[in-house]
């Protein structure tokens, strides 16, 4: 980076402004900066990582507010980025990298022939069934229109000698019967064809629909796509994923925040190392699948060097608010979006372990724009929002799910009396292609479109191999400031939970872990002393001196105007907001644990750190975990990119780590998991075991049945009593030695024999290393063996008032 400050004109610019400041470390410079950057004698300055007046805490919530402090002159502190077209020559010289996005044709000597691919292969998991494994491979290529230049197609085999592969062409060809329209046979492999998703004159979508049988042991397959050029040197040509053994369940990856706000200096981080610390793991015991947990790729620069510059540069809410989004805004944005996923999904180390590692993503609110969802309402209606959350939509399902878009989304030219867009907008189908709407089995659609994003949610169920299944709730596109998902959703989502497991259990086969996957953290510390703070009155005088005169800028959002944490803080189920959903949804689960013995485990993200919580019976019912339906273990692993908080606000989160009480029979708190900080590092205080501000990413390893015997539990008495224990101790055997000793941690980890779950959190060590060595912390959930218990009046097995 440094080497690039001296040899661009830009930087050389920047560091002549006599105005600017002597940290990096700053969110935006000061007025004079400004001035002088908007006249002939300086450049804008790139931002870098925040700082604030707020203190701690709102220096790491505030960490992706980067605007702009006052005029709307053009004179602002920050200059889009514009990237020169690059001839194929250059392409060469430069090792194949092609166009810096790896999107669009100008300046191209030749025409676009469909062989170039400028992203991908990307491989998603997708579902099991009938002793079958369904995943698809997305690729993007150069080029398109509803004229097809080129059709490529995809060669999958198994990765053993010439014996076993002859023998997997016979068992495929069965495939290449039931799917003669997309998959061949051959003496190397089977052909898949691939399907067109979307194309517009920059590029074309395909998506290859890949299935295998399922066999009775682990089995690696390799798969490429012939005749195509790639626009990166460092994506692989040649690409492999394991399918677990008939009788395994799937080893288990979840990431969340896998991309770094705006304003981060991303050279003080390594970039993102940890991905490479993922397929060092990989190589060792392959992951099965990896679960992104929401912000999968962020977009919040739309708004700092992207179109949406202009829009948040005024200052007054209610004229930001009347802004239209006519469709050349749209086309803007919807470039935005899409060059920004190619940039990233190419990006090493990442674009490595997504062509490897079959994904299952939802989504949150980085992956349209910081916050979306939840600003005041009458804000979030406003033409931009409706805009961009359509636009980001339509990629959200092109890159991370592999389906078709909807036709268009929102403009402001395209509108009823309504506000409504009354169908298709003829403008944006002008040469493009859209593939017919088509969803998988896995997917549970929300009954009815979100109030800010006109489309339904995308919720998940499917099986994670022999024993485990996932759920995955959509939390982004029915979100308001006053709710996360619409009661009729969640309906849906119980109904079909409930169907799945009962088939399970009629099948002989039942599901004994259930991962819930959601997109932020449900079993976490309280802030609500800091909501009542910001929602007193004594805000209100702030407020006005902030309108009038611009006092207290860093205080309040560039948006609406409003306190600007209200939204991180709102978008936490434990906000105050959020607390009867949150208790009702919590209590949902319980019931479903209880009918089905299954034991639900949670992932959860967002907040930039790692911890461990846990739902539980209150200690005086004297159930052990073991038979205890409402122990449910919420995993926070964030971020695996972006940056961590401050250690004063990790401090400030375990000092609020109190034992709280979701209803008269369920407690929760975060477990003492972080028995040292990593490596040699000083992290976090003496008193704070519970929150760890380093970047990190888990892994989930069932203890399968099927293992031969092993001494797990090492140490441990067998009659060591946990009965009425409360969580600020140890609660069942997985918890004893919780940390870096505990076997999970180990090489030892899923090597028992229990059925049990190893978790293990791999945090970093050393942010300036950039191959991204983790410390290992570990616990084990064990199995559930729920037995009904009297009736027990008032407690969840009573009813609640969610219906599920």
């Amino acid at each position: 980076m440094e080497s690039q400050r001296s040899a661009d004109p830009q930087y050389h610019d920047m560091e002549q402004n006599p105005h600017a400041s002597s940290s990096r470390w700053r969110h935006q410079e000061s007025s004079a900066y400004r001035r002088h950057a908007g006249s002939a004698h300086g450049q804008a300055r790139d931002p870098v990582s925040a700082e604030t007046t707020t203190g701690d805490l709102a220096n790491f919530l505030n960490a992706s507010r980067v605007g702009p402090a006052g005029d709307t002159n053009g004179g602002g502190n920050f200059r889009p980025i514009t990237v020169a077209a690059v001839q194929p020559s250059e392409r060469e010289e430069a090792g194949g990298a092609g166009d810096a996005d790896g999107a669009g044709d100008a300046g191209r000597r030749l025409p676009p022939d469909g062989k170039e691919i400028v992203c991908g292969p990307l491989l998603n998991y997708r579902q099991m069934e009938h002793n079958r494994w369904y995943g698809s491979v997305l690729i993007v290529t150069t080029g398109g229109g509803k004229r097809i230049l080129y059709q490529p197609s995809l060669v999958l085999r198994r990765a053993d000698d010439a014996a076993a592969t002859s023998a997997q062409n016979g068992a495929n060809a069965t495939s290449a019967t039931r799917h003669p329209d997309t998959a061949a046979a051959s003496s190397s492999g089977t052909r898949f064809e691939a399907k067109r998703l979307y194309s517009d004159p920059r590029n074309t979508f395909w998506v290859f629909e890949i299935d295998v049988p399922i066999e009775a042991r682990e089995v690696k397959y390799e798969y490429e796509i012939p005749d195509v050029r790639y626009s990166r040197d460092h994506k692989p040509r040649v690409n492999s994923f394991f399918v677990p053994a008939a009788d395994e369940s799937m080893r288990v990856m979840f990431h969340s925040c896998n991309g770094f706000s705006v304003g981060t200096d991303e050279e003080a981080f390594s970039g993102a190392p940890l991905w490479r610390d993922v397929m060092r793991k990989h190589a060792r015991a392959p992951f099965h699948v990896m679960l992104g947990g929401g912000d999968q790729i962020y977009n919040d620069g739309i708004r700092v060097n992207g179109p949406l510059r202009p829009w948040t540069d005024i200052r007054n809410p209610k004229k930001r608010s009347e802004f239209p989004f006519p469709e050349s805004l749209r086309a803007e944005c919807d470039d935005y979006y899409l060059k920004n996923y190619i940039r990233w999904c190419n990006s090493a180390p990442f674009a490595v372990a997504n062509g490897q590692i079959p994904q299952v993503n939802i989504w949150d609110d980085h992956d349209i724009i910081d916050g979306f969802g939840s600003y005041v309402d009458n804000f979030m209606r406003c033409d931009v929002f409706r805009g961009i959350g359509g636009t980001a939509h339509k990629y959200y399902l092109l890159f991370q799910h592999h389906i078709p878009p909807p036709p268009s989304t929102y403009t402001s030219d395209h509108v009823d009396a309504n506000g409504n867009s009354p169908g298709p907008d003829p403008n944006q189908l002008v040469d493009t292609f859209v593939a017919d709407p088509r969803l998988g089995t896995q997917y549970i659609r929300g009954p009815k479109p979100g109030p800010y994003v006109a489309e339904h949610s995308l919720n998940l169920y499917t099986r994670l191999g022999a024993r485990m299944a996932m759920l995955g709730i959509d939390a982004r596109t029915e979100r308001t400031r006053r709710q996360v998902n619409y009661p009729e959703t969640y309906a849906a989502v119980f109904d079909r939970l409930r169907r799945e497991l009962g088939e399970a259990v009629g099948s002989g086969r039942p599901i004994k872990h259930l991962i819930l996957l959601l997109g932020i953290p449900i079993a976490y510390p309280r802030l609500t002393w800091l909501e009542n703070i910001l929602r007193s009155p004594i805000i209100g005088p702030v407020k006005f001196l902030h309108r009038r005169f611009g006092v207290g800028g860093g205080l309040f959002n560039q948006f609406d105007g409003s306190v600007d944490l209200l939204d991180d803080l709102d978008d936490h189920y434990t906000a105050k907001t959020h607390k009867v959903e949150r208790r009702d949804l919590v209590e949902g689960l319980q019931r479903v644990s209880a009918e089905f013995s299954v034991r639900i485990t949670i992932l959860g993200g967002d907040v930039h750190l790692a911890a461990l919580g846990r739902f539980y019976s209150n200690p005086g019912l004297k159930l052990p975990v073991e038979k205890d339906n409402r122990y449910m273990a919420n995993i926070v692993s964030s971020a695996i990119v972006n940056k961590p908080p401050p250690q004063a606000v990790a401090n400030l989160l375990a000092r609020r780590n109190k034992i709280h009480h979701l209803n008269s029979q369920t407690d929760e708190t975060l477990l003492d998991f972080f028995d040292k900080d990593p490596g040699e590092t000083n992290k976090t205080a003496d008193h704070n075991h519970c929150t760890m501000p380093s970047r990190n990413y888990a892994m989930l390893t069932e203890n399968s049945p099927n293992n031969v015997p092993t001494d797990a539990n090492g140490e441990i008495p067998e009659e060591q009593s946990f009965i009425g224990k409360n969580g600020h101790s140890e609660m069942h055997r997985g918890e004893v030695h919780a940390g870096t000793k505990h076997k999970s941690a180990s090489d030892a980890h899923g090597r028992g024999n229990d059925g049990s779950l190893d978790i293990r959190i791999n945090v970093e060590i050393d942010q300036h290393s950039a191959e991204g060595q983790t410390e290992a912390y570990g616990l084990s959930v064990p199995l559930l063996h729920y037995e009904k218990p009297l009736a027990t009046p008032g407690g969840p097995e009573a009813g609640g008032n969610l219906r599920s």
